[in-house]
């Protein structure tokens, strides 16, 4: 099995290839809501998978907080990570786009596929990574910039060429949602946002680079029931031209936006331990909150624990 440690950048490489809306609406009776019930077992269609993991351990020194996690992640779906806290979620998250790299004595087992490119291979740039597979964080972070600014970083500093910049941010803000509300302000600071205006900007500032996939670490954990419908929305409709895969401790969030769910849970390891997380189910949503095939799901899902 390979071992992936932190380290130096390699040379770029080729990666291959709440209130209700419509979007909201049809979705929600696509999955049958939070229903625990059905009749019959549905078979998941298959896959067209954008990313994969493959046999994927994640460790942080001598502790394992991730255990041999193999699922793929779909082309044009919407995939939610949901568990108890501590269950590794976040952690397997990050790996998606080599983020724990930035953690010292993060390492990686296994296999990080994007369009079957092992993303932790020796010629792979991480910082090409991360424009391809872009992050979306739990608490708003737009830089101590304008408007304007905070979109247009990321295209400069990767040296995309663009016709005009001016176009890249109204495109990126009118994509997340947000350019009818700041279109007159763009030389204002991010800063002097809302909570909700401030996650949209953040994802904007993600579309820019024209990324793949977009990775979702609680993108609404800290917001309003309003901005965080705003965000499931927002969701729904870059789902037409992005995977998505967002981490939730929100049940009803991934019923609402997810076409497939994967539940984790944290086990403890013999002698140690130390809890390391462990993927129990995935599946389409409808079938991991109406019918889930494992026990310790279905006492997630009702609230008999985490």
């Amino acid at each position: 099995m390979a071992t992936y440690s932190t380290g130096t950048a390699a040379p770029s490489v080729n990666l291959g290839e709440p209130p209700s809306s419509p979007a909201r609406e049809e979705h929600l009776h696509a999955t049958g809501g939070l229903q625990h019930h059905v009749a019959h077992k549905h078979v998941a269609p298959e896959i067209d998978p954008v990313m994969a993991c493959e046999n994927v351990s994640v460790y942080y020194g001598d502790f394992r907080a991730v255990t041999d996690v193999s699922l793929d992640f779909g082309k044009n779906e919407i995939t939610a990570l949901i568990g108890p806290s501590g269950c590794g979620k976040s952690t397997l998250l990050r790996s998606l786009n080599r983020m724990n790299d930035l953690v010292e004595g993060a390492r990686v087992e296994g296999r990080v596929t994007y369009h079957e490119k092992n993303v932790y291979d020796r010629d792979v740039d991480p910082i090409e990574v991360r424009r391809r597979i872009g992050m979306v964080f739990q608490k708003p972070n737009p830089f101590p910039k304008s408007i304007y600014d905070n979109i247009a970083y990321g295209p400069r500093v990767t040296g995309m060429k663009v016709d005009s910049m001016d176009d890249v941010v109204e495109e990126s803000l009118t994509r997340a949602a947000l350019w009818d509300e700041v279109k007159d302000k763009l030389k204002q600071s991010a800063l002097g946002l809302s909570g909700g205006q401030q996650q949209r900007l953040c994802i904007a500032r993600t579309l820019a680079v024209k990324p793949d996939v977009i990775l979702m670490d609680e993108p609404a954990s800290a917001l309003d029931p309003i901005a965080t419908a705003r965000i499931e929305d927002l969701m729904l409709e870059l789902r037409e031209d992005y995977a998505i895969i967002v981490v939730t401790h929100n049940m009803q969030q991934a019923a609402r936006v997810a076409d497939r769910t994967a539940f984790f849970t944290a086990l403890a390891e013999e002698g140690s331990g130390d809890r390391t997380g462990l993927l129990v189910e995935y599946d389409l949503t409808s079938n991991i909150f109406q019918n889930p095939r494992d026990k310790r799901t279905e006492d997630y899902i009702s609230g008999r624990f985490g």
